[in-house]
């Protein structure tokens, strides 16, 4: 077995926990924030949306270069559009993560502002950080967001106070 089949069964699992999560943000709400400073819910979950999509730039480039002027962060505008682009990215990712070399996951990929390195990492690091642990910093946020707005609270790794009947 190779390190991309481990990271692909826990991206998968991951991701069908992000998508139960994605499947409760309420339409009607993706303008609230729960601080001047917070995203909206509608930029949380949008983001949540678009990690995926940092699997295959991974994989499949050397790097990212993210202009801060024209950069358009994705914002969710609707439940069916956010959940579409969610299941579009992770059907892409898991299908450029086929046959993925432990070699080429040691490769370095960087991470770059404009003309600033962010950082530069191993592959496979990058993908621990940059695309599970980042989803689960942001699914983390998204249900406090959601606890905030009364919205049952989907179990993830254990039952929560809503699906348990707490």
């Amino acid at each position: 077995m190779g390190m991309i089949d481990a990271i692909a069964q826990e991206f998968g699992y991951e991701a069908g926990l992000t998508r139960k999560m994605l499947d409760r943000v309420p339409e009607d709400k993706l303008g609230w924030k729960p601080h001047e400073k917070s995203m909206s819910l509608g930029r949380l979950a949008g983001h949540i949306a678009e990690i995926p999509g940092y699997m295959v730039v991974t994989l499949s480039t050397d790097e990212l270069v993210i202009d801060p002027k024209s950069y358009k962060p994705e914002v969710a505008t609707s439940r069916s559009g956010l959940l579409a682009g969610f299941d579009r990215r992770v059907a892409e990712a898991k299908s450029v993560m086929e046959g993925q070399t432990n070699d080429h996951l040691m490769l370095p990929w960087r991470l770059k502002m404009g003309d600033r390195v962010v950082f530069e990492l191993p592959r496979v690091a990058v993908i621990r950080s940059m695309v599970l642990n980042h989803t689960v910093h942001h699914r983390g946020q998204l249900s406090v967001y959601l606890r905030l707005q009364g919205v049952p609270v989907p179990a993830i790794y254990g039952p929560s106070a809503d699906e348990a009947g707490m």
